[in-house]
């Protein structure tokens, strides 16, 4: 099922003025027009987990079969969803024996057929057994670096810049708001975040800043079709007011029908879910009802 009229290939999307590629994410498939229509509105998220035996390297936006190992070969590594099947052949070592090397080799037992040899047979055992104690000992070291190592890389996990809120993590396979944000959030109108200011703030400190390795605003911005003009502009004149007001404030004004819900779908797709999280503390009034 598509979404878009005006976009034949279903990996791309109507930003507007063009039919432009939707994101590419490994591990997972695009869906039909990255979830949107035409007018800006979103059906669905723009991905979806690769399914079982399939795997997406970030080359393309849908994922492909993994591969089979041909016969003879042995599997070095198997597929995820992520990278594909490593294959690795069987090599055998021969090494080619003439008979005159047999000869030779029988002269120099003959030769050294004497009381040394009675003396080595008594040596391999010694050396076996050295060898089985520096094994032994190189396997218990191991193990108590191995320990070391799980508590110095607990206690050096990298904090939050903003230690009053902490991004979180969804299981596999968890698509849904509901065991974040109960019914009457979701439905609530988006101008519920313009009014409250303490859970505006509150994102405003998590989106606005550009944090390396976080989504932020612009991000946002980007994914609800504002052009990048307008984002550099509302960048400019942060210090006297917020990026992300100046969103809402634009996303209320041309979609007055939208909802928190829609706000906290677009979250998950920039892998904000921390933001999400704040979205739980708006308390909206009971007895407004909008139809989604």
């Amino acid at each position: 099922m598509v979404y878009s009229e005006m976009c034949g290939n279903s990996s791309t999307y109507w930003n507007g003025k063009e039919c432009v590629p939707c994101d590419v994410k490994p591990g997972h498939d695009v869906t039909p027009n990255c979830g949107r229509n035409d007018h800006g509105g979103y059906h669905d998220d723009a991905h979806t987990k690769c399914k079982p035996n399939t795997f997406n390297d970030g080359s393309g936006p849908y994922c492909r079969n993994c591969s089979s190992c041909k016969p003879g070969n042995f599997i070095e590594k198997n597929c995820t969803t992520t990278t594909d099947t490593v294959c690795s052949e069987l090599r055998t070592t021969t090494i080619p024996v003439t008979t005159q090397t047999h000869q030779s080799f029988l002269t120099s037992q003959q030769d050294n057929a004497s009381p040394k040899v009675s003396v080595a047979f008594w040596a391999l055992p010694v050396v076996f057994f050295m060898l089985l104690i520096t094994c032994t000992l190189l396997i218990l070291r191991m193990k108590g670096k191995r320990g070391q190592c799980t508590k110095m890389c607990f206690k050096k996990r990298p904090s939050f810049a903003n230690q009053a809120f902490h991004p979180i993590t969804f299981a596999a396979g968890d698509n849904d708001l509901e065991d974040l944000l109960n019914e009457n959030i979701r439905s609530a109108p988006l101008q519920t975040v313009l009014d409250n200011l303490d859970v505006l703030e509150e994102l405003v400190i998590l989106l606005d800043p550009d944090t390396r390795g976080l989504k932020n605003t612009k991000h946002l911005a980007s994914h609800c079709s504002f052009p990048s003009t307008w984002i550099t502009y509302t960048y400019s004149m942060k210090d006297s007011k917020s990026p992300l007001r100046a969103v809402l404030e634009g996303l209320t004004s041309r979609n007055p029908d939208w909802t928190v819900g829609h706000l906290a779908k677009l979250l998950r797709q920039i892998d904000r879910n921390d933001a999400v999280v704040v979205l739980a503390k708006l308390k909206p009034s009971p007895h407004v009802q909008l139809v989604l």
